[in-house]
């Protein structure tokens, strides 16, 4: 098993979640994030291009973190779909973990591994 974390614009959220639905993974979560990369937070010239000043600046961007738990063979489709539907080409479009998953328990059954999960 896997967890597939990917940290995204908060304007991609809906478009994420019905695109995983279409390829059959309706179970995620999300989480309200902030952060910044290596742009720093500012939305304009590559910071190799900033002023001293501008450098010393940063912000932190509202984001938003999904986690989608699969079996290995999904994780190719899942990171396809995540891409295709997040990435514009410009700064921010967000990154993508991948973290392997020992265990997983459904509480409310007692299930566990690729049943907890389905």
């Amino acid at each position: 098993m896997k967890e597939v974390l990917a940290i995204i614009q908060m304007n991609k959220m809906e478009a994420t979640k019905n695109a995983l639905d279409v390829i059959g993974i309706p179970s995620i979560t999300a989480y309200k994030v902030t952060g910044r990369g290596k742009q720093r937070g500012l939305t304009i010239p590559h910071p190799s291009e900033l002023a001293e000043s501008d450098k010393k600046s940063m912000k932190y961007i509202p984001k938003r973190m999904i986690s989608v738990m699969v079996e290995d063979e999904f994780v190719p489709a899942v990171v396809a779909v995540i891409t295709k539907i997040n990435r514009t080409g410009n700064y921010g479009d967000g990154r993508i973990f991948i973290c392997t998953v020992e265990e997983a328990v459904r509480i409310r059954t007692g299930e566990r591994g690729s049943v907890a999960i389905s």
